[in-house]
């Protein structure tokens, strides 16, 4: 399978991308740094891509910092951000799909877009190209466009600035290096990988495009699995799937002026019932349900945002619903108790609402979920949600908490609840490093409070453990609030000290898993020379 495709490339973009959030000028020698390994050094980083002016200095993608400034002593290093490329990129997709009606995003720089009715509509392929630049250079960005069969011979046909000619694209890439394949990679972490099998190919003798392409297709596959059926495929000029186009869709929002300024949550909540049924109707009209409603309020002294989560399996939020989560909201923004809770600062008087507008994202065709005829997909899942909605209808918004997982180094300080339906994140993110954090799995029931207890040895001793993690015994029986049990298995120490640099020493505590007689297994904390259960293993 072939598909006619025009690639939109914007060069070095990453460079481009943080030049422009640093406010510096693009001709500056500027190279980014890709993130630092775990455990590494900032002088060990290496460089990830680089500008125009820094290349023509020397300096080169996977130099090492230090290597690049040796290189040239002028150059500016910038740190790399995913989200920040992706969002500084969103102004040249718009631009181009006001010529190309569906597009999809490869990567931050690089844009795919249907050539075949494109081309038609504007009379050439090279006629589509032209427009395409043209529309990106009013977003203030110089782009490249190439058109192909295939994915890769697109690619590499807008690293070129070519059209290669319908049914060309195989004899286009046959004499390519093989190494070319990294271009058309739209995932960072399968670079390494491509790069790994690319040279395990030029070792093998397989040096081009062409030489990969000629090999039979099955034992390709069989020898190198999907990643050898990717690079098969886009060696022959051909499509790993079809393209997936990303379609423009008519903003779904509502927003109103409150004039005058509204201080109080009745007032407040009004307007907010007419935007509720503006959004909802327009839902109806497009024929969608919301995954997230976005509630944006602006203040005389700033602005407010929240999300709040839908479903869209049943159908979505209807305008009563929408009104009661936006009520809620409006009660945490104009009530002082909920500003001390979530520690903004400011007077006792609350600063009036003079603007609120309403958002749906995520949003999806409604009805095109099918419920199952049984199991836990067969309809009790979403009356357990009706019931949740109408306890929080009758309550209030932090009437139903719901557990989000955080993160930390023990169980207690990885559980944050949140209400229900809120989509915030937590204030300690889950997906960080926590170095010195309790092993996997967590136990499945958290004690409201630790309960002390008294960990024996064989021979009715307590077992201590001192600070350099040695014990003067083995676990032999627990003893605690429900009695005495016997230890049929432990694990650990392991150690967890925090803020030590505190002035009030911050936390020091050894933890131990044991597995007691009767089958359950707790999570014993010792603080102070002293035993605590904290939490319970099922």
């Amino acid at each position: 399978m072939r598909t006619r495709t025009a690639v939109l490339w914007v060069p070095d973009w990453p460079v481009v991308a943080a030049l422009a959030a640093a406010g510096l000028d693009a001709h500056v020698p500027a190279a980014v740094l890709g993130a630092p390994s775990r455990g590494g050094t900032t002088a060990g980083r290496s460089v990830v891509a680089t500008s125009a002016v820094a290349r023509s200095a020397g300096v080169r993608r996977g130099m090492r910092r230090r290597q690049a400034q040796e290189a040239c002593p002028d150059l500016v290093l910038l740190e790399a951000d995913d989200e920040r490329d992706a969002r500084t990129f969103e102004p040249v997709a718009a631009a181009a799909e006001t010529v190309v009606a569906g597009l999809e995003v490869a990567r931050p720089g690089l844009l795919l877009l249907p050539a075949g009715g494109a081309a038609r509509y504007h009379g050439t392929e090279r006629a589509l190209a032209e427009r395409l630049v043209a529309a990106a250079a009013e977003a203030g960005h110089e782009c490249q466009v190439g058109v192909a069969d295939g994915l890769l011979a697109a690619v590499l046909a807008a690293r070129d600035d070519a059209v290669v000619a319908p049914g060309g694209s195989p004899a286009a890439l046959a004499g390519r290096p093989v190494g070319e394949l990294v271009h058309a990679v739209c995932d960072p972490g399968v670079i390494a990988a491509v790069r790994d099998a690319v040279g395990l190919w030029w070792r093998l003798g397989l040096r081009t495009l062409g030489d990969l392409a000629a090999l039979p297709a099955a034992s390709v596959s069989a020898r190198f699995g999907d990643l050898g059926t990717w690079a098969h495929r886009l060696a022959r000029g051909e499509d790993e799937r079809p393209p997936a186009r990303r379609r423009p869709e008519a903003d779904l929002a509502v927003a109103t002026e409150l004039d005058p300024p509204a201080d109080r949550v009745d007032v407040a909540a009004f307007a907010a019932r007419r935007l509720a049924e503006e959004l909802h109707a327009l839902l109806v009209a497009h024929g969608v349900a919301c995954g997230r409603l976005r509630i944006t309020a602006r203040t005389t002294e700033g602005e407010l945002e929240r999300l709040w989560r839908t479903d869209t399996a049943a159908g979505g939020l209807p305008a009563a619903r929408i009104t009661d989560r936006v009520r809620w909201q409006l009660e945490g923004w104009l009530t002082d108790d909920a500003r001390r809770r979530t520690g903004t600062q400011g007077s006792p008087q609350v600063a009036p609402l003079v603007h609120l507008a309403l958002a749906a994202e995520d949003v999806a065709p409604a009805g095109t979920h099918q419920p199952s005829l049984w199991g836990a997909d067969a309809g009790q899942d979403a009356r357990a949600r009706q019931a949740l909605d109408r306890v929080q209808g009758l309550l209030g918004g932090d009437a139903v908490l719901t557990v989000r997982r955080a993160g930390g180094r023990d169980p207690r300080s990885r559980v944050r609840l949140v209400p229900y339906g809120e989509d915030t994140a937590v204030d300690r993110p889950a997906d960080r490093p926590w170095p010195g954090a309790l092993p996997s799995p967590a136990p499945a029931t958290l004690l409201p409070e630790p309960a002390a207890a008294r960990l024996l040895d064989a021979a009715g001793s307590d077992v201590v453990v001192d600070a350099r993690l040695a014990r003067d015994g083995d676990p032999a029986r627990v003893r605690w609030d429900d009695g005495e049990h016997g230890v049929v298995g432990w694990a650990g120490p392991w150690p967890l000290a925090e803020r030590w640099w505190a002035p009030d020493g911050g936390t020091r505590r050894v933890h131990l898993q044991v597995l007691l007689d009767d089958g359950r297994g707790l999570l014993l904390a010792q603080v102070g020379g002293a035993w605590q259960v904290e939490a319970v293993y099922d």
